[in-house]
């Protein structure tokens, strides 16, 4: 299982960065990784998915916020987990080859933010059907490596794991 193997320490304080409705998070916590802090910019869903778990899952947190602006401190998590966030940014109708300079400063915003969040040794993991062409601009930072691996057979999606 990859994310075993990217979190071998069950007790790692994980950020999810826009949980949507996903079930990642439950069957994270299901396997073991208690300390899951959600976040979406809906506020609503936020709500839905904390009364949806309060019982069956009750240290896992959820916040409505801004992936662009965490309101978390600086160095305060070992993961940080980004399913299609990102993604969700890119949709602006324009030429992926040529993105809108919006979609170009929210994406790295998005990045300078987990960046900030995640402690030295931390690990960013991104999973999206994204080619590394149109992603590895947003996710090559100084100070930090950068891992692409290809996953699927028919439909190809990939996992980009940054390490600070």
């Amino acid at each position: 299982d990859i994310i075993r193997e990217l979190i071998p320490d069950k007790s790692s304080r994980v950020l999810m960065l826009g949980c949507g409705n996903s079930t990642l998070s439950q069957d994270m916590y299901d396997d073991g990784y208690k300390n899951i802090v959600n976040t979406d910019y809906s506020g609503i869903l936020i709500e839905k998915m904390r009364h949806k778990h309060s019982q069956s899952r009750p240290e896992m947190e959820w916040h409505e916020m801004d992936i662009r602006d965490l309101k978390f401190e600086d160095d305060s998590f070992d993961v940080a987990i980004d399913k299609g966030t990102m993604d969700a940014m890119m949709t602006a109708k324009a030429d992926v080859w040529d993105p809108p300079e919006e979609v170009v400063q929210n994406c790295n915003r998005e990045v300078d933010e987990v960046l900030r969040v995640l402690r030295k040794g931390g690990i960013f993991i991104y999973l999206t059907f994204g080619q590394p062409h149109f992603r590895r601009r947003y996710l090559d930072r100084p100070g930090t490596t950068l891992e692409i691996r290809k996953l699927g057979e028919a439909f190809h999606y990939y996992l980009y794991i940054v390490r600070t």
